[in-house]
């Protein structure tokens, strides 16, 4: 079913990566991606009968496939708060021609999950954790989690062959920027690969400002004066982080640095959420119904030919162009997004 030129959009991006949503509910009330003041007790999550289905994700991702995504991550919300998600994964590990199935969680429900979704075929795992101080982890979630289950989860998932595992740490300044070289020393090694995002002003309600931002290169100069740091080479074209090893040996660390480096030009990613709308950028202000196509009486043919419309027309880089004016623009929460 792969066509021998995948879509490519008004940049030449072409398609490479899916980001599926499988929920948009979140047990953790992150500052940067569901504060409590705009998601709270009476917040209106999607009922049921809205979410797509796992027979849906598993049919979308198969066209996406044909139309030459290799690498599809399992989003949420948070993702393993899905009933049966090994379920979906055993049906998405069996399309072929995907070369890559991960998935991003918090790590809050992994010690439960880790070895069922590499049973499944689950190839990697990435976590979310933001300190490793207990009291700036408990701030940071807003929901008094403790950083000792998420360590729990993780281990579990190392023991589950879940080999190296991805941390992604979201810095902000004066709120853990001091955690970095903790969080470095502590996932140094073979068996991490440790990711520092710059604060990102996605979605209208997390107070973002430029002011909070720790700039990549700030970051980095941070940890050099800890390690000795060597740059890697991207591991494929349109890959967002700036790889970096120990110079001893001691693993991987990557900075995401799309507010002070934008990296628009090489994006290749297309995000789908819960209820199968369509993104073309982790800013996007709206998508594009897919769900209504699925539930349709089209064939997938006719889908793949709807989606690709979409993404040969995509010109997005809001990171390229953000100023004063863009960043009034309405957004779409992360929490739909999946980051």
């Amino acid at each position: 079913m792969t066509p021998a030129l995948p879509p490519s959009d008004t940049l030449g991006r072409r398609l490479h990566d899916l980001r599926l949503s499988v929920t948009d509910r979140c047990n953790f009330r992150c500052t940067y991606c569901m504060p409590k003041e705009s998601f709270g007790r009476d917040h209106a999550f999607l009922p049921k009968s809205d979410i797509l289905s796992f027979e849906e994700l598993a049919r979308i991702s198969r066209i996406f496939v044909g139309l030459g995504v290799e690498k599809i991550r399992v989003t949420g919300g948070e993702p393993l708060l899905r009933r049966d998600l090994p379920k979906l994964v055993e049906m998405l590990a069996a399309i072929d021609g995907l070369k890559d199935l991960t998935l991003t969680t918090n790590g809050s429900a992994l010690a439960s999950l880790a070895r069922q979704l590499r049973d499944a075929g689950l190839k990697r795992i990435t976590v979310s954790l933001d300190a490793l101080d207990d009291s700036v982890f408990r701030a940071m979630n807003d929901v008094d989690f403790p950083f000792a289950r998420v360590l729990d989860g993780i281990d579990f998932a190392l023991a589950a062959g879940f080999d190296p595992i991805k941390i992604n740490m979201v810095v902000k300044r004066g709120v853990n920027d001091h955690e970095i070289v903790p969080m470095a020393r502590r996932f140094s090694g073979k068996h991490y690969i440790l990711r520092f995002i710059e604060f990102m002003d996605v979605g209208n309600t997390n107070g973002w400002l430029m002011g909070d931002v720790m700039p990549a290169n700030e970051i980095v100069s941070t940890i050099n004066r800890e390690f000795s740091l060597e740059a890697m080479p991207p591991n494929y074209a349109g890959e967002v982080a700036q790889r970096f090893r120990h110079a001893d040996g001691g693993g991987e660390i990557g900075i995401i640095s799309s507010v002070t480096q934008p990296f628009c030009r090489t994006c290749t990613r297309a995000r789908i959420s819960a209820e199968g709308q369509l993104f073309t950028c982790l800013f996007a202000s709206h998508g594009h119904d897919l769900r209504a196509l699925l539930r349709s009486d089209l064939d997938d043919a006719a889908v793949a030919k709807t989606v690709s419309a979409v993404w040969t027309a995509r010109d997005d880089r809001y990171s390229e162009l953000r100023s004063s004016a863009t960043m009034q623009e309405q957004k779409v929460e992360m929490s739909r997004l999946g980051g």
